[in-house]
């Protein structure tokens, strides 16, 4: 082999999935910075190689070459929030949505994920929380796990949240912990603060990131919460984040001064990337941001996916439901570039880039040699065309190449 920059021969080939070579040519790369045309080498995994085109030779070895003269190539999609074993059930048992399946995954331009619990912590554990994760990484993604659900105190897999975090190598926070929502179990301050405080310390022990993730619901109260604990404790906004914060336009404000205090908020991308009716799209919501000078690299875009998204009338009760989607992502993706809100290079930064500093995913999230090797390939039109998913084909010519144990 003779490589421009070559990663050391030995490290590249010493792994266990080292059969297959992986050349890339001619894609236009974004890394989400513009590199210009590249051919991009993937070895055990591993980006091996970003050079100028033809410039990459390889000899003796079976190689997989992929044409991309008229692609794009992204780093894959990051989505925080994703309920794997399905959310819901505030209707009823009727009403629990179905478990997430690896197809609608790669489809969707995701190849890094964090499943999580919501409403229901009683019917739904997590143990298989857990085991849905483990097998979803065996089929093929990267995976991780918050521990808890809506509810404090937070149901654990070992004895507290701490002992997760340093033990539970998929655990890389607690959440989604529901506040100023009528299903939350109303957290005191203290109890809050508390929490927040198991996150970073067994952050820092397990070397994680730690994150405390904050369903908002619709209660007049919002944020409120957050902006104490930055205010009367010394643990720092980076180690929470609120999701949902475009549910509406009071709420989308004061995640925008949040932001300004140097914290991190997650929107929630609506099915239609043009719906206005349960509050601001991700696009009004990046206008909102500019507008107020609020840094857009404090921003992630999640999708929610098969967590219910249920419809309550003014005095609580429930009416009704749909299902979040991960093609959601793509959808609001295209729409951002399509509309000339967001250039490529934000767009991967805010699908992509972003939530891999902020997680402290480091070898995701970025098109670089020694990194994992999760590409995307887009068409002209912006349209998911290819993945590459830890240096395996998961999605070529816009066809699924892999699947599920049941597909």
């Amino acid at each position: 082999c003779i490589f421009k920059r070559p990663m050391d021969f030995w490290e590249v080939f010493s792994g266990k999935d080292n059969k297959m070579i992986i050349l890339i040519k001619g894609g236009e790369v974004f890394a989400p910075e513009p590199l210009g045309v590249k051919d991009i080498l993937i070895l055990n995994g591993k980006i091996g190689s970003i050079s100028d085109p033809d410039e990459i030779s390889i000899n003796g070895l079976d190689v997989e070459i992929i044409d991309a003269s008229d692609k794009k190539i992204i780093p894959g999609f990051i989505d925080s929030h994703v309920h794997i074993l399905g959310g819901g059930g505030e209707g009823g048992p009727s009403t629990r949505a179905p478990e997430i399946r690896i197809e609608e995954i790669i489809s969707s331009g995701v190849t890094t994920l964090i499943g999580c619990l919501g409403t229901d912590g009683s019917t739904r554990h997590m143990e298989s929380l857990l085991a849905k994760a483990k097998g979803l990484e065996i089929e093929g993604i990267t995976t991780y796990i918050f521990t808890g659900s809506y509810q404090v105190p937070v149901a654990t897999l070992t004895k507290s949240v701490m002992t997760d975090l340093i033990f539970i190598d998929k655990v890389i926070g607690a959440g989604e912990i529901a506040l100023s929502d009528h299903r939350s179990s109303q957290p005191t301050f203290e109890e809050f603060a508390r929490l927040a405080s198991e996150c970073r310390v067994g952050g820092m022990l397990g070397g994680k990131a730690g994150i405390l993730h904050c369903h908002i619901g619709a209660g007049q109260r919002k944020l409120e919460m957050l902006f104490r604990l930055i205010t009367e404790t010394e643990i720092p906004p980076t180690q929470i984040i609120p999701t949902h914060t475009n549910r509406s336009k009071d709420l989308l404000k004061e995640g925008i001064s949040f932001i300004l205090q140097g914290g991190y908020i997650d929107l929630t991308a609506n099915i239609d990337p043009e719906d206005e009716n349960n509050g601001p799209s991700i696009a009004s919501s990046i206008q909102m941001c500019r507008e107020n000078q609020a840094s857009l690299s404090h921003i992630t875009v999640s999708s929610d996916s098969n967590g219910s998204l249920p419809i309550f009338d003014a005095k609580g009760n429930f009416m009704g439901l749909t299902i979040a989607t991960q093609k959601s992502l793509m959808k609001n993706f295209r729409h951002l570039i399509h509309r000339n809100i967001l250039s490529l290079e934000e767009a991967v930064n805010i699908f992509s880039y972003n939530p891999a500093r902020f997680y402290k995913f480091h070898e995701k999230g970025e098109i670089k040699e020694r990194k994992d090797a999760d590409l995307l390939l887009l068409d002209n039109e912006f349209n998911l065309d290819g993945s590459i998913i830890k240096g395996k084909i998961a999605m070529l010519s816009a066809k699924l190449i892999t699947g599920g144990t049941f597909s």
